[in-house]
């Protein structure tokens, strides 16, 4: 059984259509990104999913059933646009929240508790959300999305404004989630997190699909045709663009897309040539990035 399923979802305002027959099918227990450029639809997509919203057309489905206010609440829900009761004290806000998630008192308090200990704020449970810092309030905005533990996560950036120390913190936990079966779907800008964590994808765009299956059969549809080198000197003079249709430079690393008629070891010759030191050299499948880049502006054009 898929976690959740969309049929042919339609959503239009005032004429401009901002999903347009979209189609999903995300396996249960996966981790599932959606992807795309910023007013894509992606937004649009989760609140109806949520029944925030209600498409115009077509029909969404959760672990099978008919999208209804008790499935609803099989969902937890992490919005892009943060937004809590900040004059609430900490630990009663969470043990509300859970509250309207089905969750008696005695337990929300529990959960409230170890979830506070564990992202190392319990100190500050009694206190009112107003008075936390930014990073601080956005713990507390996670552990309301999984305080219910429910069965169906979606996550909408859920890394903005945390520190690499509670990036990881909140990594941990989507993956020890997932490996209970916890079906998560991911929207986020940040690729290198996709590519690590997410089994299948769509990418959308001015609300259609442009993109979607399995992530490593994606990557593997494109072939290794992008070199990685790391420079173990200078590169000054070293000209790539010749040989690639895409450089991307990072410090001393450079990604290049080879031309369809370029063979790699020419790119070798070419450094012996002129003496150019490499530390590093491989062929690999092109980033997440790079296919997004290709995909929208192939749309675009």
């Amino acid at each position: 059984m898929n976690a959740l399923e969309l049929d042919k979802v339609t959503k239009a305002y005032d004429g401009l259509t901002a999903v347009s027959n979209l189609n999903l099918r995300i396996a249960q227990s996966s981790i599932f990104g959606l992807l795309g450029p910023n007013g894509a639809g992606k937004t649009t997509t989760l609140r109806m999913i949520l029944r925030i919203i209600l498409p115009d057309s077509g029909t969404i489905r959760v672990m099978g059933a008919p999208l209804t206010e008790t499935v609803q609440d099989r969902i937890g829900y992490l919005p892009e646009e943060r937004g809590l009761y900040t004059r609430m004290a900490v630990r009663p806000l969470l043990v509300f929240l859970g509250g309207l998630k089905g969750l008696k008192e005695s337990e929300a308090n529990r959960r409230a508790k170890q979830w506070l200990e564990r992202f190392e704020i319990a100190a500050w449970s009694e206190r009112k959300l107003e008075e936390l810092s930014k990073g601080m309030q956005q713990k507390v905005q996670f552990i309301a999305a999984v305080l219910h533990d429910p069965p169906l996560l979606i996550l909408d950036e859920p890394f903005t404004g945390f520190d690499p120390m509670n990036v990881a913190a909140v990594k941990n936990v989507m993956m020890e989630m997932h490996d209970r079966g916890t079906t998560i779907i991911l929207s986020t800008h940040r690729m290198e997190q996709v590519e690590m964590m997410c089994d299948s994808i769509c990418l959308v765009d001015h609300g259609k699909q442009l993109l979607d299956g399995d992530l490593r059969e994606i990557k593997r549809a494109y072939g290794k045709n992008t070199v990685r080198i790391e420079f173990a000197g200078t590169r000054n003079g070293f000209d790539l663009a010749r040989f690639a249709t895409s450089v991307n430079r990072y410090g001393t690393v450079v990604e290049a897309r080879l031309r369809p008629e370029i063979d790699p070891q020419e790119i070798l010759k070419a450094a012996v040539a002129q003496n150019i030191s490499l530390a590093r050299f491989e062929l690999v499948e092109p980033p997440l990035a790079d296919i997004f880049v290709e995909k929208v502006t192939a749309a675009h054009a």
